[in-house]
């Protein structure tokens, strides 16, 4: 059986960078990955918070375009645009392989081909068992650390105190296509990152949104719980032509199609198990109105490192309360506030008119809700508060 001090399945933007910083840090670390190629299968429209390469020490090249604006489409049709200074765009391809790449010199081991199948408690340390898809031999690995950051996709079995009975009502079927117009689309298409906000034609709401990328657009939706794939394609198929319609009109184009399970509730109430961590998407690090999760990840992957390293030099510290306790205390009174947000909404999607209209109406409050929550002055909250207050009173009206 091999031993390590630090075990990491998954090596998307939460396991790449825990890794890492991990490694870094002088910790023997090794990454489990289903994939054979790293990034290869990750459904994403892969949007980055400004700042993102410069906060994690990742290369600008991954950066395809850098849109100033998001544009909100709300049930009614109307379109509410918001600066954001600038809204990364990338590829999951680029990005986590990227993180990889600089893992691995940093000395961090990554076994891809390995599909994880469980954990098991001995003692302080943890033992994992995963498949090699090359041989078919199942595998085990005894770890004193262990971070489960294999998104969405995530097993937690029933008896773990991992285990979120809720978890499968937050699942989104997520399907998107890869656009390759023959001729650039219109110069808006790649300063604007679009989301829209409807009910679809099976009666279920539905969130899409546009990305610009470099050689490419992705278009996709996510639709909660699952849809058979003839609907789900002409769902796609519709919004498309709407897109195609305002952005490249009259150009032919060519698609790839990817499709997934993607995570939009609330986070997991607990995230250890004795040495056991999770992060990510694993975690339920989304935020259920936009479906940005990626600054999460990246940042649970940093907690947990800075929790492995500390724990390296004092044998005593216990790595998974500290990660716990710093990674609730950075997201989830926000993540779970927005997911709350997003329940109320969705029960009457008009609502999201009357949102989007007042952050259209008061621009400090779109930018104010860019921000983390523990980055408010007290004025700030107390003009939240008043905000919030508008808003109930005008739902009402509704």
């Amino acid at each position: 059986m091999q031993d390590v001090q630090f075990l990491v399945v998954g090596c998307g933007p939460a396991g790449g960078v825990a890794a890492r910083e991990a490694a870094r840090g002088g910790v023997e670390t090794l990454v489990l990955e289903r994939d054979a190629v790293v990034g290869a299968k990750r459904v994403c429209a892969a949007g980055l918070r400004e700042g993102f390469c410069e906060t994690f020490d990742l290369p600008r090249t991954i950066v395809h375009c850098d849109p100033p604006t998001i544009a909100l489409h709300a049930l009614s049709g109307r379109r509410f645009e918001f600066p954001i200074g600038q809204g990364l765009t990338t590829t999951r391809e680029e990005l986590d392989g990227t993180i990889a790449r600089l893992a691995l010199d940093e000395g961090a081991q990554i076994q891809t081909n390995a599909l994880f199948r469980g954990y098991t408690r001995e003692g302080e340390r943890s033992i994992v068992e995963y498949a090699d898809l090359v041989t078919g031999e199942r595998k085990r690995v005894r770890a004193r650390h262990v971070l489960l950051a294999q998104g969405s996709s995530a097993r937690i079995p029933d008896d773990s105190p991992l285990a979120y009975p809720d978890w499968s009502n937050g699942l989104i079927t997520c399907y998107q296509y890869r656009v390759y117009p023959e001729r650039p689309a219109i110069p808006v298409a790649y300063q604007t990152l679009e989301m829209h906000y409807y009910v679809g034609a099976a009666g279920r709401n539905v969130v899409a949104w546009m990305f610009p990328k470099r050689d490419h657009l992705s278009i996709g939706l996510g639709i909660p719980g699952k849809l058979g794939g003839k609907e789900l394609r002409a769902e796609l198929d519709s919004f498309l032509s709407g897109v195609a319609a305002r952005l490249f009109p009259g150009t032919q184009y060519t698609v790839r199609e990817e499709g997934n399970l993607l995570y939009g509730g609330a986070p997991r109430p607990r995230v250890r198990d004795g040495g056991v961590m999770i992060g990510g998407t694993a975690a339920g690090l989304v935020d259920a109105t936009t479906g940005e999760g990626i600054q999460e990840a990246a940042t649970s992957g940093r907690l947990a490192a800075a929790a492995v390293t500390a724990a390296r030099a004092r044998s005593s510290f216990d790595a998974a309360l500290q990660y716990e306790r710093s990674l609730k205390a950075a997201f989830y009174a926000r993540l779970r506030q927005r997911h709350k947000l997003m329940t109320f909404l969705e029960r009457r999607p008009v609502r999201f008119d009357v949102l989007f209209e007042q952050l259209a109406r008061y621009p400090r409050l779109a930018a104010l809700l860019q921000r983390e929550r523990h980055d408010f002055s007290f004025a700030e909250w107390l003009y939240l508060y008043g905000q919030a207050a508008l808003f109930s009173l005008r739902v009402l009206r509704t």
